[in-house]
């Protein structure tokens, strides 16, 4: 069980229904970024997958509930998120709580067809800090950057694929702390709206690999070119996405 108290927890549907994943009433909650970042990984039946920082498991677990017969390992510095994250993942997840700049040995010693972070978004060098500890744990970045990058990296078998998604102002960060042996690097720019500049991008990078450099189009989320009447109003490939639990194909 995890410290939450059930009184302090949600069960809330992700896919449409097809997961459905305890979560805290308050502080930070699991939404459209970790549904994104699991619709990105290209994993394949009998793959085995890391996602560092997992949270209460929303994204591998949504990736999961695309991809079955996946071999699932998900790191967390939080204990109470990670208890979390063992009771949605069941028998499919395992969890360690760690910091991912100390990983126990047995995690260091293994090598993943996919890597996946959501790493914290804001520099608290240059920004302020939440009051919510799960918050803070969850957009205040406190391990370098470059940390998690480099993590990813060594933790990837040949030919592996590493995922991460963030701020679009971060992107020159991100590229920047990749490791030589990280290469076909695309990115995907996410705008809200049409005329909007993008606010997120998903980065992807496979070990070893050759290809050059790609910068997608930049995918648009929302209709129309303003906020107009209240409801969904996602395009239709996202909402095959959020309501489906579909791929988002780049």
């Amino acid at each position: 069980m995890s410290d939450y108290p059930d009184s302090d927890l949600t069960h809330d549907a992700f896919l449409g229904g097809k997961l459905y994943l305890y979560q805290p009433r308050q502080g930070y909650r699991a939404g459209l970024d970790a549904v994104l970042l699991a619709a990105s990984v290209r994993a394949e039946v009998g793959q085995s997958v890391l996602e560092l920082g997992c949270g209460i498991g929303a994204a591998i677990l949504c990736l999961n509930a695309r991809v079955p017969g996946l071999t699932l390992t998900g790191v967390e510095v939080l204990p109470q998120d990670a208890a979390l994250a063992r009771r949605n993942g069941g028998d499919a997840l395992e969890v360690v709580t760690a910091d991912l700049a100390d990983m126990p040995l047995h995690v260091r010693q293994r090598q993943f067809d996919h890597v996946l972070a959501n790493p914290p978004y804001f520099d608290r060098a240059a920004s302020v800090s939440s009051d919510d500890p799960t918050r803070e744990a969850a957009h205040g970045e406190r391990t370098p950057l470059s940390k998690w990058v480099k993590t990813a990296g060594k933790r990837l078998a040949p030919k592996g694929r590493a995922y991460f998604i963030h701020r679009a102002e971060r992107l020159p960060d991100l590229i920047r702390a990749l490791p030589a042996d990280l290469g076909s690097v695309e990115v995907l720019p996410l705008a809200p709206r049409s005329g909007r500049p993008a606010e997120l991008i998903i980065l992807r990078a496979r070990k070893n690999g050759r290809a050059v450099f790609r910068l997608h189009n930049t995918f648009v989320m929302h209709q129309g070119a303003a906020h107009g009447v209240d409801g969904d109003a996602y395009v239709p490939t996202l909402r095959a996405v959020l309501r489906e639990g579909a791929a988002l194909d780049f």
